[in-house]
Parts: structure tokens; sequence; C-alpha cells
């Protein structure tokens, strides 16, 4: 069984598809671990979730965005009345219920007509139940953003494994001084840490001290990446604005 981890999804079923494809991924055998933010960006959440429901062997971590999208289902209310990339979101569940082009622009977001009964209770399911984070038997690592680095990692508010920057900034920081490289240290050893959440320099996947991130820009004008974690070779979809030319303007 292969390992393979992806990165930020947003909504980019195509890209999403591209990546299954060029890897090669075998959704009997192998084992996927997705590090979040599947919902929001480009307008095919629905169809991103159906195509992971097939994989059997699928790790499902929670992104910000998915925690937004969690707290819709559970209370008909989206915390940031679908601000940050929601809109696509709400077309992709939107178009699925039957109700096309019910929503709305207002100074603060979206009115829509879409409720939590309207999503699939599998789909319910899925965003219920996403992990915070992945640690496999090798010490192995697998979350949306990060945490505090000073603070043992099970002593950490959850919210840090979806919204932490710091790690990955302290990291861009301290490894580009020769001096400031030795003082990185992490609290809890890890062999590795996979992260997304903040988008690297040039849509590549970038390792730092032993943190790699696989956040290649796919929620707005880069690339989906899906990589092999025992070979370190990775695969990548198109840019999605070339998938997606006519919602890339939205992003």
């Amino acid at each position: 069984m292969r390992t393979l981890v992806i990165g930020d999804i947003h909504g980019g079923y195509k890209a999403l598809l591209q990546c299954l494809e060029r890897s090669d991924f075998d959704y009997k055998n192998d084992r996927l671990i997705q590090l979040g933010d599947i919902a929001d960006g480009y307008p095919e959440v629905y169809e991103v979730v159906e195509e992971l429901l097939k994989i059997e062997n699928l790790i499902a971590i929670k992104g910000n965005h998915d925690d937004w999208f969690a707290e819709f289902i559970r209370t008909d209310f989206h915390p940031f009345y679908w601000t940050y990339g929601g809109k696509g979101t709400l077309i992709s569940y939107l178009n699925k219920c039957g109700k096309t082009g019910r929503y709305f622009a207002t100074g603060s977001g979206y009115k829509t007509s879409l409720v939590s009964g309207d999503i699939p209770q599998a789909h319910m399911d899925f965003f219920q139940n996403q992990t915070l984070y992945y640690i496999d038997n090798k010490k192995r690592c697998f979350l949306h953003a990060g945490f505090k680095r000073d603070l043992g990692f099970n002593s950490q508010k959850m919210e840090e494994y979806f919204w932490n920057r710091d790690l990955w900034s302290d990291a861009l920081k301290y490894s580009s001084n020769a001096e400031l490289k030795k003082e990185f240290n992490i609290a809890t050893k890890f062999k590795e840490i996979y992260i997304g959440h903040t988008r690297t320099p040039k849509d590549k996947p970038l390792k730092l001290f032993n943190i790699i991130n696989i956040d290649t820009g796919a929620g707005h004008a880069g690339k989906l990446t899906i990589m092999d974690i025992n070979k370190k070779v990775f695969w990548q979809s198109d840019p999605l604005p070339e998938l997606y030319p006519e919602n890339f303007r939205d992003q």
C-alpha cells in the first residue's frame, strides 16, 4: 500500500481528478491523507466530496474552511456569510439540490436559500467527522495548518491545528538565516510534519527543517499537489485558472 498526501483542494474537482490520475492512485489499495480545506473556492465542492468518498483508505483532516462549512451544517449559519471563497461551496450545493441561482450578494457576503437540510447526509457526516490531525506509526504528523511549537502537541487548543500559521512562518524566517537555524526547535519531536493552509512561494512543495508544505495554491491561481510520502515523488494538476477559466475571477 502506498500512502499519498494531497493539499488544499478548495472545490477544484478537475484538479483532484488530474492528481489522482497522474499519480496512478489505487482507490482500493492506496491510502490518501487529505490535509483539509475541501470547501470554498471553486464551485465543485460537492463533486470533490463524492470522489473522496470512493476512496477506501481515506484520512480526511479538517481545514478552517471545512470548519466553517461544518458550522453551517450544524446551525444553518455560515460564520463569515460565505465571504472567504464560500461562493464556490454555495453554488455547488445549490446546483445539486435544484436551487440553482438562489443567492444574491450583500455587503457582507451572500444571502441564500440553501439550508443545512439540503446537504446530503453522507456529506454532513463527512464534514462533521474530519479529524484534527493524524500521526502515523513512524511519527509523521499530518494536519491542516500548524501549532505552537513551544507547547507540547497535545496541549494545543484545537483551533491551532487548522488555523496556526506561526509554525510555517517561523520555519521560513529561521531557515533564511544561518544563525537562527540553530534556534529552531519544536517541543514535540516528529520525524516529519505535513501541512497545507499557507501557500508555498513558487507553487511547489517546500520542505523547511522537517516541515513539508504542500499547499501549492489550488484555492487561487496555483496547482493542486499530491505526494507519495515515502518516495517524496509528487504530481500536480494544471493551474486552476486553466481548469476553471470562467470562475477564476471569483477567487
